[in-house]
């Protein structure tokens, strides 16, 4: 039995009824006239035609070359699409695991990717990122915490919430230990692209081994959630059939509309990111002048990737009822760290998720910084 989703409840409440949404974990968007005015001549051509039947449910020709083409090593046969990151996510673990199989998950994570083992395994083990490490991955625990029975390990980098990117080095010696022991290596990138470095930028897993999955979607670093399109690419057919299977039973296909526009904007993918990345670029200042001005309420750990930080709230009310009065009397929205909880591992629990993708993020911090003058505390400089 599957827990209660406390994101997309906490979500549920306020996503739409907060004004200022600073802790969004999506890129800025685009409205469809500008991804259509990325289309080169040929393509737009084909809209007024496009069919609106049934999809090939592994996804359209077009798509899977266009994923496959963003990766090293994979061809198109190695791509499934799915609806969303999400589902891929499911029928990736419905797939793996069994009652009989241990799996180990990154702590903090994307409460999906710990919930689907927990009700599918019969042990799961955390692997727990420290702030006093800055969120870095031990490999040392990481063997400790193998067992005989251990099928599958799932991390997520760039991470969501911490904004941590592995080195190269570390990244390599995770791949080296799912490989000495034959484990599944379920790996979260939706998130590549919008590293603080591009040369950061790790290789993808499904490229450096063959039980690895590189999950993947248009919602994150590419910022087009609308269109609902997220894939898995792994080198292994007999998994990727497998998880067709499950998929059978979820959304089938994708929207051809949908998988016709990802396919537009995978192929102007690089100019896509480049443009997030700047906007990421551009917010992170902004927060790194708002918490230089309020050093005696916050501890900032500047993220190295990803579009979402995890700081530390130091305020005497504590971050649970800050978060809450904050979006009540300024409709600005934040994550608390009650989000993160996990049952695997211990959350700071004085921590609370922002976000930098988005525009229009300086009014949310004015708002933010009136708020804590009211309260007392320095205002917000400019």
């Amino acid at each position: 039995m599957l827990g209660e989703f406390r994101l997309e409840q906490f979500f549920a409440r306020w996503e739409f009824e907060a004004r200022y949404h600073l802790c969004a974990s999506d890129a800025e968007s685009r409205s469809l006239n500008d991804l259509l005015a990325l289309a080169d001549g040929a393509d737009l051509e084909d809209w007024g035609q496009l069919w609106l039947g049934y999809i090939p449910s592994q996804g359209t020709p077009a798509l899977r070359q266009a994923i496959a083409a963003t990766y090293a090593s994979i061809n198109p046969d190695q791509v499934l699409c799915f609806c969303g990151a999400e589902e891929g996510l499911y029928c990736a673990m419905q797939a793996l695991l069994g009652r009989d199989d241990h799996a180990i998950i990154t702590v903090p994570n994307y409460q999906a990717m710990e919930e689907l083992p927990l009700s599918l395994c019969g042990s799961v083990s955390g692997l727990t990122l420290r702030s006093q490490n800055q969120w870095d991955l031990d490999v040392d625990e990481l063997r400790s915490l193998l067992r005989p029975n251990t099928r599958m390990v799932a991390v997520n980098f760039p991470n969501n919430p911490t904004g941590k990117v592995l080195s190269q080095q570390r990244w390599l010696q995770l791949i080296e230990i799912v490989r000495e022991h034959n484990l599944w290596l379920f790996s979260d990138e939706v998130y590549r692209g919008l590293e603080r470095n591009p040369v950061h930028t790790l290789p993808q897993a499904a490229d450096l081994y063959p039980r690895a999955l590189s999950l993947n979607v248009m919602s994150k670093a590419y910022g087009l959630p609308g269109l609902r399109v997220g894939w898995v690419a792994c080198q292994d057919g007999d998994l990727l059939h497998r998880m067709g299977k499950v998929k059978d039973y979820l959304s089938i296909c994708n929207s051809g509309p949908s998988e016709w526009l990802a396919t537009i904007a995978l192929k102007a993918g690089a100019q896509l990111l480049e443009r997030n990345r700047q906007l990421a670029r551009q917010n992170l200042e902004r927060w790194n002048a708002f918490f230089q001005n309020h050093p005696e309420l916050f501890q900032w750990w500047q993220p190295e990737g990803s579009c979402v930080a995890f700081p530390r709230y130091l305020g005497p009310d504590g971050v649970e009822n800050w978060c809450q009065n904050l979006v009540q009397e300024t409709g600005v929205l934040l994550l608390p760290a009650s989000i993160y909880q996990s049952q695997l591992g211990s959350v700071d629990r004085d921590r609370f998720r922002l976000g930098y993708g988005r525009a229009n993020l300086q009014p949310g911090l004015q708002k933010m910084g009136n708020f804590l003058c009211r309260q007392g505390r320095p205002p917000l400089l400019h």
